[in-house]
């Protein structure tokens, strides 16, 4: 699964905002999220593209789900989305799906535009 570096612009500097996000554009990768994993590691994310809504059924654990347009801009912010839940984003076209309280952490709002770039993996560490 192709993997990317999230960052935001803060106060006219890039600052990360998570290390690795996974990419989910399959209907399989997309459908199955992050269903049966234990946790996410502080660090990572799921990006799903294309997405306006998510739920959190068969998850074992809360998330932040942030809500993007199609300039990858915030639309919406859902903290702490329990498992077995519901969220809907509201014109929203891919959704990056992160650890509970990474959202806060890394200071997102509506608003914010962000940025992934594509992780190059070294040959020697693969």
């Amino acid at each position: 699964m192709k993997t990317v570096v999230v960052t935001v612009a803060v106060e006219g500097q890039e600052a990360r905002v998570i290390a690795r996000a996974e990419v989910a554009r399959s209907m399989w990768s997309r459908f199955w999220g992050l269903m049966g994993r234990r946790a996410l590691a502080d660090g990572q994310a799921l990006l799903i593209d294309p997405c306006s809504s998510v739920h959190t059924m068969f998850m074992r654990f809360p998330i932040d789900v942030i809500y993007l347009d199609r300039e990858n801009r915030v639309v919406k912010i859902a903290d702490g989305l329990k498992p077995y839940r519901a969220s809907l984003g509201g014109g929203a076209r891919r959704v990056l799906e992160m650890p509970l309280g990474a959202a806060a952490a890394s200071g997102l709002a509506v608003g914010d535009q962000l940025d992934f770039d594509d992780v190059i993996e070294d040959p020697q560490t693969v």
